[in-house]
């Protein structure tokens, strides 16, 4: 993927176990990935703090590699800056 493309995807939640865990397929609107990926996540909280653990699985190693060396990891940890920002802002100023 270039810098500054635009993108789309779709999916269907396949499983939800709230407050705990989701389940999703994803699908690029451009596929570039070889058809959908299967996507879990499990939030579990300890001590007054919740992990998110993210797990997806391509249709292949080379599938899972082409994704991992697009950048993705970039646009990812920016939506959970994001969502860090938003669970910690005065619920007033939302």
């Amino acid at each position: 993927m270039t810098a500054g493309t635009d993108m789309g995807m779709s999916g269907t939640y396949r499983e939800i176990a709230a407050p705990e865990r989701f389940a999703h397929t994803e699908i690029f609107d451009q596929d570039w990935t070889d058809g959908q990926a299967e996507v879990s996540t499990v939030l579990t909280e300890q001590d007054g703090r919740t992990t998110v653990t993210n797990t997806i699985l391509y249709r292949s190693q080379e599938v899972r590699d082409l994704v991992r060396d697009s950048g993705m990891e970039q646009g990812v940890a920016a939506s959970y800056d994001r969502l860090a920002a938003l669970l910690t802002a005065d619920p007033n100023t939302l």
